[in-house]
């Protein structure tokens, strides 16, 4: 029998906010089973649930995800959806990789400034 969660397991299994939940049902990156007035997520909807909180943990956008999961309801084969992949994937490397350079020099002012600072402390008469 296929796993079916209602909402509340669904938020605690991926440990989101009922919030977050209903709005990516709302943006429509969610269409639960609705009997009456609970919501059940079958299979599809875990899967891609955990497809959305993997492309929101690689910084992409909900507007992102979305069209890359649309690729697959138009190609099941997955093939227009994978190469969509590597597209997003590698512009989204070289913005991490970008940022990580930022950062690093960022890091390494602070570091300067910092033992400048206490090098001025300790040479003080």
């Amino acid at each position: 029998m296929a796993v079916r969660l209602d909402f509340k397991a669904m938020c605690t299994r991926f440990d989101v906010t009922p919030r977050t939940l209903r709005h990516y049902e709302y943006i429509e990156l969610l269409s639960p089973e609705r009997v009456g007035r609970t919501r059940y997520y079958g299979p599809r909807e875990i899967a891609r649930m955990t497809l959305i909180l993997r492309g929101r943990k690689f910084g992409f956008s909900l507007e992102e995800i979305r069209q890359w999961l649309e690729l697959y309801d138009a190609d099941p084969e997955g093939t227009t959806q994978k190469q969509a992949w590597i597209e997003l994937a590698n512009r989204q490397l070289d913005e991490l990789l970008e940022r990580k350079r930022h950062l690093e020099d960022a890091i390494s002012e602070l570091t300067a400034l910092r033992d400048g600072v206490r090098d001025e402390l300790g040479n003080r008469p």
